[in-house]
């Protein structure tokens, strides 16, 4: 990228360059696979490449490197940064994309669509010279599934309600509250229980499918895939969201606001990342939330390790070692709740629906 820059400034080295690595996600593990844009300081358009097509938008360049097709990291490190950086332009704004995965654009182009009124352009293989009268190199991002107030992070002061009315109306999703329990006579609230499967399995959904129906849903069990639309659709007719730990709470961000969100956290020192990943954000959204703790006879841990390994004596312990020793174990594992602990959070669900 060139800057027309007279006066110089803006921290350029030597040679009038800086070299920024537009993820929003500030990660050193990931950062050397995220295409670096070198930026060169020039003192006039004369000193510039020539134009091949002038905008009459600003710019917003960003990397879909690093951990993006996880839903959860395409939120949190890709579309609520670019909500926050772009989506008060209304449209008028081109997007520029480096590390340009097809699949990607194309799985959230209804999203792309709502924050630009124009196609993106894949930084890395477009041979022309595209020249603007402003822009930005990078996302603003605050926290995971979180926006807070915040002079630089978040300069308009927006919200995560404000992202979910963004991406109902991106998705067409027109349901923005949940059903009223008593206002339609025989009317049952819908549940939707997002299956697994890979690790944290709900080993005993059947059950708890069944449980929840004796209890007066509607129950529908689907697994989150990567058809976003349907999905979506799927969670926004929800009046409850039940789901293990996992990417799959993401989906949260559908739902209308004031439904209940239900997470079953497994064993081992969870409560951290189950408050912050999914717990407050979902409070952030407007939602009702409620968490089960499954405690050690619920966990498939059981039949893996003996009662004094770590996992069970200090999984405290496993934390402290890092990302990778909680990958290889308590991330690892299934769990089947008991149904005699967990009816009462399923009434718990159903009461909040009537606050």
């Amino acid at each position: 990228m060139y800057l027309v820059n007279p006066s110089g400034a803006g921290g350029f080295d030597e040679n009038g360059e800086k070299r920024l690595r537009p993820y929003a996600r500030k990660d050193d593990f990931l950062l050397p696979a995220v295409v670096e844009v070198t930026v060169k300081s020039v003192p006039s358009a004369a000193a510039a490449p020539q134009c091949t097509k002038k905008h009459r938008v600003p710019a917003v360049v960003f990397s879909v490197a690093g951990y993006t097709d996880n839903f959860f990291h395409d939120n949190t490190d890709a579309l609520i940064p670019l909500f926050l950086t772009a989506s008060h332009l209304k449209g008028e704004v081109q997007l520029l994309i480096t590390n340009y995965k097809p699949w990607w654009v194309q799985k959230y182009t209804p999203v792309l669509r709502k924050l630009s009124n124009y196609d993106p352009i894949n930084f890395d293989a477009d041979a022309g010279v595209h020249c603007f009268a402003a822009g930005f190199l990078g996302l603003y991002r605050d926290r995971d599934l979180i926006i807070s107030p915040h002079p630089t992070r978040n300069p308009r002061n927006y919200t995560m309600v404000d992202y979910n009315r963004f991406i109902r109306s991106a998705y067409a999703l027109r349901r923005d509250r949940p059903s009223a329990l008593g206002e339609v006579p025989g009317m049952r609230p819908q549940m939707l229980i997002i299956s697994r499967g890979g690790t944290r399995k709900l080993l005993n959904l059947e059950e708890v499918a069944a449980a929840a129906t004796e209890l007066g849903f509607n129950v529908t069990v689907a697994e989150a895939g990567a058809d976003v639309p349907a999905f979506a659709a799927l969670v926004n007719a929800a009046d409850v969201l039940l789901a293990v730990h996992g990417a799959g709470l993401t989906n949260q961000i559908f739902l209308p606001t004031q439904a209940v969100v239900v997470q079953i956290v497994p064993w081992g020192n969870m409560d951290w990342m189950a408050t912050n990943f999914y717990g407050q954000p979902a409070r952030e959204m407007q939602l009702r939330y409620v968490e089960y703790y499954v405690d050690e006879e619920e966990t498939s841990l059981k039949d893996k390790y003996p009662r004094e390994h770590l996992v069970f004596s200090d999984p405290k312990a496993l934390h402290k070692q890092g990302w990778q020793a909680l990958a290889e174990t308590i991330m690892k594992q299934d769990v089947k709740v008991n149904l005699t602990r967990f009816r009462p959070f399923l009434l718990q669900a159903i009461d909040k629906l009537q606050e």
